[in-house]
């Protein structure tokens, strides 16, 4: 669809000071401080900034939805679009896996998937970005994670170590090895034998990825860690350049990100549901205590609307405040300073929501339609 030119009346306007009553006007993917163009009577609804996810992984069902069924990923990439416009986010990062897990987590799976982004970015509305979650133990692929983002334009890059370190270390067969092996078309025996040698080379990993991290920051690669549980692996992580704590474990690693000048990013799952389903430190906690500046979709996209609804309503903060924890805060934490506040000269990225059941009735990425449903699309269409 081409960009509008509207003018929005009548409906309740999320300013960072909070909701105001009055007009918004759009024109050339921008909002402008004048009236302009057609005018559109939106009253009884709210118009807030359009979400900003930081960190999704729920594009992977539209991927693969069932086993084997992994052909053309272009598609499933504009099925995902799709999903992410009718929960208003206009921007996403996608999160994919380059890990030991194989599969769909697996390198080759990666490239695939990256191929795909590039084909369909130009055909959809929703600015879609890329994030690689890479393993660390996999020492033998530094240099192709190195190609890999150059070629693919890769901005943000997140390291993890997911190995089952306890068992490996006690020699124990890691739980639910036999069928991760199976799901990925390996032997089970050559899986162990594979996992136990990364685990193996752990103490390998520390000057290999100082090694890494400086080269991606050559790339301009923003860089971050994965689960920090405790202060001390936070400075580690911040020595090598990883400036974004994603999905602290513990309170005291927050506090440390936050001493730090970190950025922390919390998963809207976590706090919707009301606390990690691991055990860790609660998101509503960590953002009760101000330690919090985005919060992510994860691997559920409804959760990040329904997130700072819950928080306003729940009276941890205001509105505003909660809603730029989903907007302006994964913005400022990804770079991207034109968008993420409904403000002049900056992008037309706003999504409109029904007030009594917080449903989405309409997204607009850059000025575009990318959703719209119901009454409001009547009242657009005329």
């Amino acid at each position: 669809m081409s960009v509008l030119t509207v003018t929005l009346r009548g409906a309740q306007v999320l300013r960072p000071d909070g909701l105001e009553d009055g007009d918004l006007s759009l024109s050339d993917g921008l909002v402008t401080d004048a009236p302009e163009g057609r005018e559109i009577d939106l009253s009884g609804y709210m118009v807030l900034p359009g979400l900003v996810d930081v960190h999704g992984d729920g594009f992977e069902r539209h991927l693969a939805p069932r086993r084997g069924a992994m052909k053309d990923l272009a598609q499933g990439m504009i099925a995902t679009e799709a999903e992410l416009a009718a929960n208003g986010i206009t921007t996403a990062v996608l999160a994919q896996f380059y890990s030991w897990e194989g599969g769909m987590r697996g390198a080759e799976f990666a490239d695939r998937v990256f191929d795909a982004l590039g084909e369909v970015r130009g055909r959809v509305d929703t600015d879609l970005l890329a994030q690689l979650r890479f393993e660390m133990s996999l020492l033998e692929d530094y240099d192709a994670v190195l190609e890999m983002v150059a070629r693919h334009g890769i901005g943000y890059v997140v390291f993890n170590d997911h190995l089952p370190h306890a068992a490996l270390a006690a020699g124990k067969r890691p739980q639910g090895l036999t069928g991760q092996a199976l799901r990925i078309g390996r032997n089970p025996e050559k899986h162990l034998e594979f996992i136990q040698g990364l685990h193996d080379r752990i103490t390998e990993v520390g000057p290999a990825l100082e090694r890494l991290s400086a080269g991606l920051r050559a790339q301009s690669v923003r860089l971050g860690s994965h689960d920090d549980g405790t202060a001390e692996a936070r400075r580690v992580a911040r020595a090598r350049g990883m400036t974004i704590a994603e999905f602290p474990e513990t309170v005291e690693a927050a506090e440390e990100a936050r001493a730090g000048g970190d950025s922390v990013i919390m998963g809207a799952p976590n706090l919707v549901r009301g606390g990690s389903h691991k055990g860790n430190v609660s998101a509503v906690d960590l953002v009760a205590m101000g330690l919090v500046d985005a919060l992510a979709s994860d691997y559920h996209y409804p959760s990040l609307k329904r997130a700072a609804f819950f928080l306003a309503d729940g009276g941890v903060c205001d509105l505003a405040t909660a809603w730029r924890l989903v907007s302006r805060g994964p913005a400022e934490v990804l770079g991207l300073d034109d968008r993420g506040v409904l403000q002049a000269g900056l992008r037309a990225d706003l999504v409109v929501i029904e007030p009594e059941t917080r449903r989405v009735m309409a997204t607009l990425a850059g000025g575009r339609v990318s959703y719209m449903a119901g009454e409001v699309a009547r009242r657009f269409v005329g």
